[in-house]
């Protein structure tokens, strides 16, 4: 079953752009070069791409979780190192 299409993961999918335009918003208001109504508009912009990158993460978390329950626990056994006689050469 894929997750391509579903809503999560679209809201996964669009961290990475989220994240390229808050940093050129951080980037811009940094150099100070904005007048002050550009830069108020670039901090609202920014709080939205935070907001979003948080549901994002939040997404993944609990994606990682959900996969991680399914998962068998690792057994101290089943991570053993094989003795040298069970190695094939």
């Amino acid at each position: 079953m894929s997750e391509k299409n579903t809503p999560s993961s679209d809201v996964v999918a669009r961290f990475e752009d989220a994240m390229q335009e808050l940093e050129q918003l951080v980037a811009r208001m940094e150099a100070g070069e904005q007048p002050l109504e550009k830069a108020l508009e670039d901090f609202e912009r920014g709080v939205a791409l935070t907001r979003q990158c948080q549901q994002a993460l939040d997404v993944a978390e609990q994606r990682v979780r959900t996969l991680t329950a399914e998962a068998p626990a690792a057994s101290p056994e089943s991570a053993a190192v094989a003795d040298d006689d069970d190695l094939p050469f």
